[in-house]
């Protein structure tokens, strides 16, 4: 008998490992770290260039790819939650997922995205959200600001984080910090890189870097914003010609009739807004739903994800993925973005009804598509100029913060499958 048992044992340690094909990622509420999941993802795609299977809608928008050992002892490393499963274990997910009755669906990741942050020079004295999780994620990214993009380098890159910043040429409408060390850098800074490409206002040349995205995006590049990033990006493209900012930031003052020259038809996400040019009020227009409208508190702020058809909709889909549908809120700058002002066309992917504001809206511009996230950071509230960055080794599991990294993953997502 001991003859027989002893190969059989053998066999079977043998044959157990071949059975088990792939390595299963959840992301539902038994994963002990989300965000670095998808660092996980996004190494196992730059590195071994090996396919990966997004299961949309499934335990969360979990994660499938083969079994490799170096992506085991990865797992192990970063703290992320995982199961080795056989051939018919992952087939039966698989087959679950196709299923006409079920709004799931899978969407293979190929190529990791190239990544750029826009972001100064100059330190500044506030985080951002973005880099702070992609370093904590150890997605690697790379810092592009006016000079590299009137350069025309933006297609380098498959996919553009649009840093907390000003794109009207008012400098964050900080005025009452001016005296501060970091303001007057972030001043002269911007006003060395106006006139070193000819234009005689800081706000002309950040027109011409705010142009030169637009191209991007409508070329097919995938552009990320959050905070006042999102609002004034539009406010710079709907007052192109017009002049918003008062003699205290450019020398000469705002057009009186700026509001009758707006043009709206060039905007990505918001249209019929009214511009808010007082240089000591530091909201740039009507589209910023403002922390006296809201009308919610710290303790009953919150904003839900809306759920979509996987199968139609794979875009919004993907945008949404998380092991929760209600977010807690957080302030910005820029916090949230009044209903009336979002375009028709403007996909909204998550909304707070107590203050009917949309949190997170998506949509196409030309051959690519943009994203708008309204709120500074996450895991912070109220986040204060010079205040300490978030430690997100206390937040594994933030929902707020996976949001950001499925924009990350997105194109890496399947071509033909976006377009479907």
């Amino acid at each position: 008998m001991k003859r027989v048992i002893l190969p059989l044992i053998i066999f079977l340690s043998v044959l157990g490992p071949c059975r088990a094909s792939k390595i299963f990622i959840p992301m539902d509420e038994k994963q002990k770290n989300h965000l670095k999941a998808y660092g996980i993802a996004y190494w196992v795609l730059r590195t071994y260039e090996t396919e990966i299977d997004w299961l949309l809608n499934y335990r969360g928008g979990s994660f499938m790819m083969p079994v490799n050992q170096k992506f085991i002892n990865e797992l192990i490393i970063r703290g992320v939650s995982y199961d080795i499963i056989s051939d018919g274990q992952a087939n039966g997910i698989l087959a679950e997922v196709a299923s006409p009755d079920a709004n799931m669906d899978n969407v293979k990741l190929q190529k990791a995205p190239k990544v750029a942050v826009y972001s100064p020079k100059t330190k500044q004295p506030w985080d951002d959200a973005v880099t702070l999780v992609m370093s904590y994620a150890e997605i690697p990214y790379e810092v592009v600001f006016d000079d590299d993009v009137l350069q025309t380098k933006l297609p380098e890159y498959d996919w553009l984080h649009l840093h907390h910043e000003d794109f009207t040429g008012q400098y964050g409408k900080f005025y009452q910090f001016r005296e501060y060390p970091w303001y007057r850098a972030q001043k002269k800074e911007a006003e060395e890189i106006a006139a070193k490409w000819g234009y005689g206002k800081v706000s002309q040349m950040k027109l011409a870097v705010v142009k030169k995205i637009r191209d991007y995006v409508a070329g097919g590049g995938y552009m990320f914003a959050m905070c006042n990033a999102t609002d004034t990006y539009d406010v710079a493209l709907a007052t192109q010609n017009t002049d918003i900012a008062e003699s205290i930031y450019d020398g000469d003052g705002a057009d009186p009739n700026a509001q009758q020259k707006l043009e709206f038809d060039k905007t990505f996400a918001f249209k019929g807004f009214s511009i808010i040019t007082n240089p000591y009020e530091v909201e740039f227009s009507s589209i910023d739903n403002q922390d006296s409208e809201r009308g919610v508190t710290e303790n009953n702020d919150y904003f839900t994800l809306f759920q979509f058809s996987a199968k139609w909709d794979p875009v919004p889909t993907m945008l949404t993925q998380n092991h929760s549908t209600i977010i807690k809120g957080f302030m910005g700058q820029t916090t949230a973005f009044k209903k009336q002002y979002i375009k028709p066309e403007v996909v909204i992917l998550a909304e707070s009804r107590a203050s009917n504001e949309a949190r997170y809206i998506h949509s196409t511009f030309g051959k690519g598509f943009f994203t708008f996230y309204g709120g500074h950071d996450p895991e912070d509230y109220r986040h204060h100029i010079n205040e300490e960055p978030t430690d997100l080794n206390l937040h594994p599991n933030s929902a707020g913060y996976r949001l950001i990294l499925n924009n990350i993953l997105f194109p890496a997502a399947k071509k033909k499958k976006l377009k479907t």
